[in-house]
């Protein structure tokens, strides 16, 4: 797993060796916990308090597509490996010692084309991550394993 983080909008995402996830309200220091007016949000409610995407998302536009999304680019939080997102909708999950809640699939917008100058949207279909609700904060670090709560 690996974790990345933007003050605000259009800012580039760096990744982090840790970061401290706050319940009900997102990563320290990233654009989802400071709110909306420092974010870009589709319009379609939901908690954002943390993303999750999978590293196979990003293997499969390299494989099928060629095209190379690295993780710094692709706007989610985590970048996880061999956990599929689409069975965590509405369960809750370890990450570490933190307890996220799964909420809604994420829905690409042409937004990620913009920022990254890729025509990407439609090819994250359904493979665009995980918006989630966090239960119980804590401080994550990459390669902390994701299970079941």
């Amino acid at each position: 797993m690996s974790i990345h983080t933007t003050p605000e909008a259009r800012a580039p995402m760096m990744e982090q060796s840790a970061a401290t996830l706050i319940a009900g309200v997102g990563i320290e220091g990233d654009r989802y916990a400071k709110g909306i007016d420092t974010g870009t949000y589709s319009a379609q409610p939901d908690v954002r308090e943390v993303t999750l995407i999978e590293v196979e998302t990003l293997e499969a536009l390299a494989r099928d597509h060629d095209i190379t999304l690295d993780a710094i680019e692709h706007r989610r939080n985590l970048t996880t490996r061999d956990v599929p997102l689409n069975h965590l909708v509405g369960r809750r999950f370890r990450v570490g010692d933190v307890v996220l809640e799964g909420g809604r699939l994420n829905t690409p917008c042409r937004y990620i084309d913009m920022i990254t100058k890729k025509a990407i949207c439609d090819l994250l279909e359904h493979r665009s991550g995980l918006n989630c609700r966090i239960i119980t904060g804590g401080t994550i670090r990459p390669g902390d394993a994701i299970h079941m709560a």
